[in-house]
């Protein structure tokens, strides 16, 4: 959440008495479960929580595929997400007739792209990570997406990611800036990832944000930048798209920060338009009838819709609509830099094999 206006920016400055006051309920909040005053559980079983400090789009997402891609040949794992703006309430399982409406826009591209890697969400982890250990006894890990905050529920191992344009290191708590915890609670983490890194960036500036994040001497702090795949049909992977810098795209995105990938068709076709909505958005038929409006103004030959994967989930209900559009799905992943992406797998990997239960709760 990059608030990049001037007026939005001083807006943002007036509400710091309200943002004093939110971060005081945090740190309350954290100290009780410190001390034990607040209770969480711990399961003498390998889960390992994807999460972040602040809010907005720091990757989490590619992250959670970057690791089922990176465990489901050798483990079995599941995913565990809230289901942010889904339709049901409670547990609910993905299955074979599953639509994100009952899971979510992400659980539900989880689904598609690893259907044999059983995917849940539930809004109380608490109450999830049972359920899903029951349908599924064999189960080897669990993959908690966006659950950091969620401290009634302990994991064995903790991935936090921070955006390299929005360090937490240099942020504040909401409404101010975009931190929804402290700094301080990044301690609690194995792990400290940095994302959406130049693919340049130098050792020197690596060095230095590393200072700046003051990461305990066991802490493991890595560097990503994205890495775009070649676009697919959305309703037939096999159907390719290669960029040239003749094409024209409509960029059609639900997401917290698309900046990154504008600066992409920036640099990789001729001309982009955009058809921006909130993260999350479920699209209706009149979004759909706006869009196609747009596309058709577009008088050039070499010309496609481009949408997120995220997105693309959401638009599988409008098969007739878009059978006579060329609607492109983009696909992301995490990119390690610095030659470090063996270090951060066998970590991992290392965790769920040698995993000991050591409880710790007061």
């Amino acid at each position: 959440m990059n608030f990049n206006t001037l007026f939005l920016k001083s807006f943002r400055v007036l509400l710091f008495p309200f943002a004093v006051l939110y971060g005081l309920v945090v740190f309350i909040r954290n100290r009780l479960f410190d001390k034990g005053r607040l209770k969480y559980a711990e399961f003498n079983f390998p889960l390992i929580c994807v999460g972040n400090i602040a809010v907005g789009g720091t990757g989490k997402s590619p992250m959670v595929e970057y690791l089922v891609d990176l465990l489901h040949q050798d483990f079995k794992v599941a995913t565990l997400s809230r289901g942010y703006k889904r339709k049901t309430k409670g547990y609910v399982l993905a299955g074979a007739n599953t639509t994100a409406l009952e899971i979510g826009d992400e659980p539900m591209q989880f689904h598609l792209k690893f259907p044999n890697v059983p995917v849940a969400v539930g809004e109380e982890r608490l109450v999830g990570i049972p359920h899903l250990l029951q349908d599924h006894p064999d189960l080897q890990a669990i993959i908690l997406d966006d659950a950091f905050q969620h401290r009634t529920v302990k994991a064995g191992w903790n991935i936090i990611l921070t955006e390299y344009s929005n360090l937490y290191s240099n942020d504040f708590f909401l409404p101010t800036g975009d931190l929804r915890d402290e700094w301080a609670s990044a301690k609690r983490a194995q792990v400290i990832v940095v994302t959406k890194c130049p693919a340049d960036i130098t050792e020197e500036k690596k060095q230095k944000i590393i200072r700046s994040l003051q990461p305990e001497p066991e802490q493991k702090v890595f560097f990503t930048c994205i890495e775009y795949g070649t676009p697919y049909h959305i309703f037939d992977p096999t159907d390719l798209w290669i960029l040239t810098p003749r094409d024209e795209a409509l960029l059609v995105c639900g997401i917290a920060n698309p900046k990154p990938l504008k600066d992409y068709l920036h640099n990789n076709v001729h001309t982009y338009y955009q058809q921006d909505y909130s993260d999350h958005h479920i699209f209706s038929i009149d979004d759909f009838n706006e869009i196609k409006e747009k596309f058709n103004d577009i008088n050039v030959r070499d010309k496609l819709i481009l949408t997120t994967e995220k997105d693309a989930v959401r638009f599988s209900k409008f098969t007739e609509e878009l059978a006579t559009l060329p609607m492109y799905v983009l696909p992301i992943r995490h990119q390690f830099l610095f030659g470090e992406a063996e270090q951060f797998n066998q970590l991992v990997k290392d965790f769920i094999l040698h995993f000991s239960f050591n409880p710790t709760q007061p």
